[in-house]
């Protein structure tokens, strides 16, 4: 029996896949079960920031599991301990993170330090969190209910929590908070949505006002964190301090992984919240690896000419085939070309897919590009060449 017929026996299916079986890859490199090579500008859904078979990372993983893949959080966990300081350093806030295993768990975790912070800090209970449309926060019930589009609240798996809204824009929170607004959770760039950045000015001056009327800030940076958008995360790029940030995919190259960061330090006490296999030694070792390897590309300049170079190419693009692209958007190397229509995105993604390079869906129209962060000149050349020659046909 092929891969594909004990998938489809066996897996449940909530997934659109296609046939096609990866087994091996070398850097932004991917081949499949015939042999065939493709340029992997996705990276697993923004998840193998340092490629594929890297070799630091595989050194790191093989290492700690010798030693010891996992004991449980009842003990303390050198590893994770390890890359909670470091992380808390590249971030230059004064901060304490919790370990998951997703973005998903990241995000429940946030939302339960906001709520009990609405708990314990006012006289009437604070539990109301305000989203944005065309955000996504996780497939769990909650993170759901917290994703601000009503394709993903469907009524097989209601009811939902409450305490949950969402507005259009940045300048509609105002108007939505009240007494029992404890938080506002947000992406800087809103990924599912259509790769699409909020303005620095309107973001810092949404920081300012929730800091003076008592609302925390919760910043979604599961995609946009670990140096996707060119800085360690997104938020030293618009110059903000947030109470609670999230991280997830890009952590630990592959291996499952997930954070809750805050400057609420002292907000859980021992049984407020757990996870089994979060923080474990196998994933933050890997997590230290891969933050080991992209502070190297960042402070070698590496990574800033990778973005350069990915950026001209859609510039290119853009200007090219204004029937198929109306605009290129995103930030670092979290980055979009909307196409003209949902048909002309659909057919994108399945030529490009054909001739060798993946490509990501996203909101609005959008043609997304997630490719790992150390991903070669060579690389970047030969994807936009088996690219451009895929929509040419177009």
């Amino acid at each position: 029996m092929t891969t594909a017929a004990l998938d489809q026996k066996f897996v449940l299916s909530s997934y659109g896949r296609n046939s096609t079986s990866f087994i091996e890859g070398k850097g932004a490199k991917l081949y499949d079960e015939h042999g065939k090579e493709y340029i992997d500008f996705a990276s697993g859904i923004g998840v193998s920031s340092v490629g594929h078979g890297n070799p630091l990372l595989t050194e790191a993983i093989c290492t700690q599991a010798k030693a010891l893949i996992h004991t449980s959080n009842l003990q303390v966990i050198a590893p994770q301990a390890e890359l909670a300081e470091r992380i808390v350093t590249l971030s230059g806030y004064d901060m304490r993170c919790f370990f998951g295993n997703s973005g998903a768990e990241a995000n429940e975790a946030a939302i339960k330090i906001v709520r009990k912070y609405g708990e314990t800090h006012f006289e009437k209970k604070r539990y109301k969190v305000i989203t944005l449309e065309h955000s996504f926060h996780g497939r769990t019930i909650t993170t759901v209910k917290a994703t601000g589009q009503d394709s993903f609240h469907s009524p097989h798996f209601s009811p939902y929590p409450d305490g949950f809204s969402y507005v259009n824009e940045i300048d509609a929170v105002y108007d939505q908070i009240d007494e029992e607004t404890v938080a506002v959770l947000i992406e800087l760039v809103q990924g599912e949505g259509g790769v699409q950045p909020f303005d620095k000015v309107e973001i810092q001056q949404l920081a300012r006002t929730l800091k003076e009327r008592g609302v925390l800030l919760i910043v979604d940076e599961v995609q946009t964190g670990i140096y996707r958008t060119g800085a360690f995360l997104a938020s030293q790029l618009y110059e903000i301090e947030p109470d609670v940030i999230t991280l997830a995919k890009g952590l630990a190259g592959g291996v499952p992984i997930g954070v809750a960061m805050t400057s609420l330090k002292d907000i859980f006490e021992p049984g407020d919240h757990g996870s089994t296999f979060g923080g474990n030694f196998l994933s933050t070792r890997a997590g230290l690896a891969v933050l080991e390897i992209l502070e190297r590309e960042q402070e070698r300049g590496v990574l800033a000419e990778r973005i350069t170079e990915f950026n001209a190419h859609l510039t290119g693009l853009e200007k090219s085939y204004p029937a198929l692209f109306g605009a290129h958007v995103g930030l670092g190397l979290m980055l979009g070309l909307r196409a003209t229509s949902s048909e002309v995105q659909q057919k994108v993604l399945a030529t490009a897919f054909e001739a060798g390079v993946i490509v990501l869906k996203a909101g609005r129209n959008t043609v997304r590009f997630l490719p790992p962060l150390t991903i070669t000149r060579e690389e970047i050349n030969e994807g936009f060449k088996r690219f451009e020659k895929a929509i040419a046909a177009l």
